[in-house]
């Protein structure tokens, strides 16, 4: 079985993202309860603050791209939509007292991002890479830390995307050693019935459900994205958020989950 698989990562740190795609409530329920009788201490946690409570685990999560999207919307200029993603962490590890420092990149690109990133990004924890394939993305974050002079075994790399057993195996044994690694593990957990009715048909395959700002004080907000296939906003303002973070590193590639 996976929870079998994943039993033979040693040291494995694996949580539960699934909340948003889940198959409903009670099905996320007992997937938190099995994963944590299967896994016992690799698992560590579920981003459903209830369950966590009632399992006794640490509810887990980092911020998300609202965040950026909401700050560069609100923009005035292209100078400022520029450094937006980085006046909103700097809110961040202000409001949190330098805890809770995982950034997740991608808003607009995490070429665009690494690019321009103020000297003190290199000293938060890690990094969520989250729709470019995993280990191209944390190859370059690695990179991007040696650059930095941070030694990257002293960093956390969360991978969350779209993550199953085989992802989760290969992303594993290809940073082993390398950088401290955790999962997110969510559609593929909470919402995996796909090949399960009994008349072959697709209804119970889950759906690709995509929440991100639209608009802020009627200001339309953007997500550009490392998968231009998960890219959110009118076209016009795509095409201008492009232009000031640029297009490279950006790849077409199915979006499956």
């Amino acid at each position: 079985t996976k929870v079998e698989r994943l039993r033979q990562l040693e040291n494995l740190k694996l949580s539960d993202f699934g909340t948003r795609r889940r198959h409903g409530f009670l099905w996320q329920r007992w997937c938190v309860e099995a994963v944590k009788e299967g896994l016992g201490p690799s698992f560590i946690g579920t981003s459903n603050v209830l369950l966590a409570m009632d399992n006794d685990l640490e509810a887990i999560g980092t911020n998300a791209h609202e965040l950026p999207m909401v700050a560069a919307a609100l923009a005035k200029d292209d100078e400022e939509l520029r450094w937006a993603p980085y006046r909103i962490l700097d809110q961040w590890r202000q409001t949190y007292g330098g805890n809770l420092l995982i950034a997740l990149p991608d808003a607009f690109g995490t070429k665009a991002f690494l690019r321009d990133a103020p000297e003190w990004v290199a000293d938060w924890t890690g990094f969520r890479p989250d729709s470019a394939p995993s280990i191209q993305a944390g190859e370059e974050i690695v990179a991007w830390w040696k650059k930095k002079g941070r030694n990257p075994r002293d960093k956390l790399l969360v991978f969350s995307d779209a993550m199953d057993v085989g992802s989760i195996e290969e992303t594993y044994h290809h940073f082993a050693g390398r950088v401290r690694l955790s999962f997110g593990w969510g559609t593929n957990l909470t919402n995996d019935f796909v090949g399960c009715t009994p008349d072959g048909s697709f209804n119970l395959d889950p759906i690709s459900l995509v929440c991100k700002v639209s608009s802020v004080d009627g200001r339309p907000a953007v997500k550009l994205s490392d998968n231009p296939e998960k890219a959110t906003g009118l076209p016009s303002e795509i095409e201008r958020y492009l232009r000031v973070f640029g297009d490279a590193g950006r790849v077409r590639t199915p979006v499956l989950v």
